[in-house]
């Protein structure tokens, strides 16, 4: 799913971030055009997976987002209104997804500068660092409904949601 909506927007092209072993994962994408990239050590933390990820942009990339596989209510617009709010002219290096409330969440659009700090992250805090050390380059980009801040991490949490779906 989340690889899907990552191809129906305006990125320019979808790096997916696997463990090594979970032929299941890597059997949900085939046929998508999409870049498998495996992580090794993703037992690290989401850490590893940045890096990784990171490690098969191209050179002439002016930005990523990182958006999580766990996260199903984030949409295509979710994604377009990150980049439509990309402007590193402007000092909008950074978008962060916020939800109709105002909540910071997910998925984050990072420009280049950027990268650097990313590859240097450890563990499984993600990119919370770079985000607070930089917040003169960060803007909130409102996005739809609650999408940016339902993070599904447990089949427990997968299961009650879809329960809320069928309403």
């Amino acid at each position: 799913h989340c690889a899907n909506v990552a191809l129906a927007s305006q990125a320019g092209r979808v790096n997916v971030v696997l463990p090594p072993d979970h032929a299941g994962r890597a059997a949900a994408i085939r046929g998508l055009k999409v870049n498998t990239v495996f992580c090794p050590d993703w037992r690290d933390g989401m850490s590893a997976s940045i890096r990784a990820g990171l490690g098969q942009v191209s050179p002439d990339c002016d930005g990523v987002i990182i958006a999580l596989a766990d996260m199903p209510e984030i949409t295509a617009d979710h994604l377009n209104r990150l980049i439509a709010a990309f402007s590193p002219q402007d000092a909008r290096e950074i978008c962060r997804a916020v939800a109709d409330d105002g909540t910071p969440g997910h998925p984050v659009l990072f420009g280049r500068r950027f990268f650097e700090a990313l590859t240097g992250l450890h563990g499984d805090r993600g990119a919370r660092d770079v985000l607070g050390d930089a917040r003169e380059f960060m803007v909130d980009v409102a996005t739809p409904g609650r999408g940016a801040l339902v993070d599904l991490d447990t089949p427990q949490d997968w299961e009650k949601w879809r329960k809320t779906r069928k309403l």
